[in-house]
């Protein structure tokens, strides 16, 4: 039977429905929109935030209800994620004409914290036209954009529990507030030069500066004019201060690094618009998208446009790090510049980035000869994100700003999972709260050897407890006994009476890109490459290029890489010459050595080296312990080229540099017969692995031959692609129960290479293997707490 008839609509038959939408709906604007749109489709009702999303009440004509509905992915707004939309028709209808917003309610509300967003384009209208209020304001804001993380200090999410509290709102911004037809609807940031924070500029000695001497129009505009003049301006950005200098300019560059002591390591750039970036790189409709997106993150590209920056911005690369302006503050700041700024983190080297004024003051005061603040506090450190396109997709190298702490919907099987916090790494730290069948993994934490990340982390752990309403039952840590994250969170679970859950880290690599690419918990295993530096190994040995057979609970290595002494330990990995050295002697003696490659200059470096000591370590295994690590043979041979061979000045610099190098042309054209050719061996316990020693003895060959090193380069990564689907292909025929397995997970830092990622992705799609790699979260240790996170909670399920 049809419903009655309504008095609001005499002329047809009414249906009223309860409308439920899941995901990242809630401090976005989106009950704004829900409200517009119903009344544009003539609907009486209501739209309320409850404990899973935004419920809505909605009657009117079937025809218009049904519209309205369907019309909701379209209209939502830039922040909003929409996961699904769930729809049961209700006898109720509402005693209201009108469609209205209403009160949270239905259970407990879950405050969603919302990542950074870029300006939208109605803010930057506001802020270069001289006739808007906003007209060169630098912290214009609205629902669809501006700072979230980086200003929340407590639950619930309103003003009062961010650092604009200290900014009571003008008649204007709060009639806009209190608006629901205006975009800047419950905005909790929003401001005015009446109301709002405010910047100016000083030297580095302390001083306010005239700007009138720089016939500027304010202070972001003079710092502008200072930039172009050669000096460094440290800028208080979104989530912590900058330091910015003209990216044409050799000299300031030059500076920058001596001052900041960042030897080598490429900085990042950010440019007025895309035309600029053109001017200097390539740029794909993808990494265009990304680049405008509201993320805005720092997006890797190919240095091949007609102009080049200063030698010093990226030296030993083929690309360059760039970002567009992503707050009114870096839009007019770049708005008269037209080439590159460099924009990196305002520390001195390793130390975290600052983001208190009198701390950067005291900090940053011999690097920045000026600096541009303001009065809006940081409430937490948020660095840029890291994209790059590899092998078609978007891959997250860093995530941070614009992504974090976004929450990742976990694959069937997880939603009954206990509270789960998960420590993460040592390097490229993160971690994750896992709840109700999501995760939300941090914000790029660094390295937690360093005495100010290591406290940034502890604070973090407890702030994001408060912020989520984390009751944690579990805590997941690496198996490593000297990670801090592990140290930490054994101590917290001791300190709580908590369960803690050891997980290898090889092993979190491979469940953190199953979870990411939709792998339900009850499905079967996947075959996992996981190729890293160094990860604690299952046998209490160094692991970090591994084979497995993996599902959320478990997991057996398969096959791995040739294990061979790291000699001084953690030395091998500052001076990669050692590697090379230590391959090279794992697969001759060095009298074979002389009589073969005497004429090589990696013999002549390698006779000066105090070879007796270097052997007597391998033959007592004194401070050399032996490690099947992917990332130590590229040092290894990165460093027998003469790439980085003495001192690696960042982590990873070998391996990245030496990406660089290789020659896309034989890379793409050149016979696989000339690939260095690795075979499978195994060892004495019968574990398969990769022997590299006809690799060494072809590229030693080519070394002697004077081969240009870009063909070298190709002829190694495409070799080991080559090997690695090899094995893959070999181990996936062996009998793993009743299954055929199919699926493939490539996981840890190595794969942030682009070369042997995209290589290996053909090589075993080519196979017929389903390949799964990450995007949503870093290949390397940033996506390890992740992993750590759904093995926990996939073990507490089981119980």
């Amino acid at each position: 039977m049809s419903p009655p008839a309504d008095s609001a609509f005499p002329d047809a038959t009414i249906v009223a429905e309860r409308v439920r939408v899941r995901g990242a709906v809630q401090g976005v604007g989106f009950r704004p929109m829900v409200w517009r749109l119903a009344r544009e489709y003539g609907l009486r009702g209501w739209v309320s935030n409850d404990g899973q999303g935004v419920t809505i009440l909605a009657c009117g004509t079937a025809s218009a209800v049904g519209a309205f509905v369907d019309a909701l992915p379209g209209q939502a707004p830039p922040l909003a994620r929409i996961e699904a939309i769930e729809r049961e028709s209700v006898a109720e209808r509402p005693e209201n004409v009108d469609f209205r917003i209403v009160s949270s309610h239905g259970g407990t509300i879950r405050t969603s914290v919302v990542a950074d967003a870029a300006t939208c384009p109605e803010c930057l209208a506001e802020i270069t036209n001289p006739a808007a209020r906003r007209y060169r304001y630098p912290f214009t804001n609205c629902t669809h954009c501006g700072p979230r993380l980086s200003i929340i200090e407590a639950i619930p999410y309103d003003r009062a529990a961010t650092t604009m509290r200290d900014f009571p709102l003008c008649a204007e911004c709060a009639a806009e507030y209190e608006n629901p037809g205006d975009r800047r609807f419950h905005a909790q940031p929003i401001a005015c030069p009446v109301c709002g924070p405010r910047a100016w500029l000083e030297s580095a000695d302390g001083h306010p500066l005239a700007i009138e001497s720089l016939t500027a129009l304010d202070s972001v505009d003079a710092s502008c004019t200072l930039i172009e003049r050669g000096y460094i301006v440290a800028i208080k950005g979104l989530g912590g201060f900058q330091l910015a200098c003209d990216a044409g300019n050799e000299t300031a560059v030059a500076r920058l690094r001596q001052r900041k002591q960042r030897e080598r390591k490429p900085f990042a750039l950010m440019a007025r618009d895309l035309d600029v970036v053109r001017a200097y790189c390539a740029v794909s409709d993808t990494e265009a998208a990304l680049l405008h997106s509201p993320a805005a993150p720092i997006v890797i590209l190919d240095a091949n446009g007609p102009h080049r920056v200063a030698a010093d911005v990226a030296p030993g690369m083929a690309t360059l790090g760039f970002m567009l302006p992503n707050t009114p503050l870096h839009h007019l700041l770049l708005q008269q510049m037209t080439r590159p700024i460099v924009l990196t983190s305002g520390n001195l080297s390793d130390e975290p980035q600052r983001i208190d004024n009198a701390d950067a003051r005291s900090r940053l005061r011999g690097i920045a000869d000026y600096f541009l603040l303001h009065d809006r506090g940081i409430a937490r450190r948020v660095d840029d994100s890291v994209v790059r396109v590899m092998a078609g997709k978007p891959r997250l190298m860093r995530r941070a700003r614009g992504y974090a702490p976004a929450p990742i919907r976990l694959p069937d099987g997880f939603a009954a999972a206990p509270p789960i916090l998960a420590m993460g790494g040592e390097l490229k730290n993160t971690f994750c709260l896992l709840r109700e069948g999501q995760a939300s993994v941090s914000h790029h934490m660094g390295d937690l050897a360093d005495a100010f990340c290591h406290a940034d982390y502890v604070q973090s752990v407890t702030k994001y407890h408060q912020l989520f309403e984390h009751d944690t039952r579990i805590i997941a840590v690496d198996k490593h006994p000297e990670y801090l994250s592990r140290k930490l969170g054994v101590a917290m679970a001791e300190q709580r009476g908590l369960a803690c859950e050891d997980v290898q880290h090889h092993h979190a690599h491979m469940a953190a890109c199953m979870a990411e690419n939709g792998i339900a918990l009850e499905s079967g295993p996947v075959l996992g490459v996981a190729l890293d530096g160094l990860g604690y190994g299952g046998d209490g040995t160094l692991w970090g290029g591994e084979f497995f057979l993996a599902d959320y609970r478990q997991y057996t290595r398969l096959a791995t890489f040739k294990p061979v002494a790291m000699l001084g330990g953690e030395q091998a990995i500052l001076e990669p010459w050692r590697n090379t050295y230590a391959h090279l002697m794992a697969e001759m003696d060095w009298s074979h050595f002389t009589i073969h490659y005497s004429e090589l200059g990696l013999y002549r470096f390698l006779a000066t080296k105090p070879r007796h000591v270097l052997n007597g370590m391998m033959a007592k295994g004194v401070n050399s312990p032996s490690a099947s690590s992917c990332g130590r043979l590229f040092d290894a041979v990165a460093a027998a080229t003469g790439v980085c061979r003495e001192r690696a000045l960042y982590e990873g610099q070998a391996a990245v540099e030496f990406e660089a190098l290789v020659d896309q042309r034989a890379l793409a054209d050149e016979s696989d017969t000339l690939a260095y050719l690795f075979v499978i061996a195994h060892l004495d316990n019968g574990l398969p692995y990769v022997e590299p020693l006809a690799m060494w003895q072809a590229l030693l060959g080519d070394l002697l031959r004077a081969t240009p090193l870009p063909l070298i380069a190709a002829r190694f990564h495409k070799g080991l692609a080559i090997v690695i689907a090899r094995m893959v292909e070999a181990l996936s025929r062996q009998e793993h129960g009743s299954q055929t397995v199919n699926t493939v997970a490539l996981s840890g830092g190595v794969f942030q290479n682009r070369i042997l990622l995209e290589q290996v992705v053909m090589r075993l799609e080519r196979r017929g293997f389903k390949v799964l790699a990450h995007h949503r979260v870093p290949a390397n240790d940033g996506g390890l707490a992740l992993g750590q996170a759904v093995i926990a909670a996939a073990r507490a399920l089981a119980h």
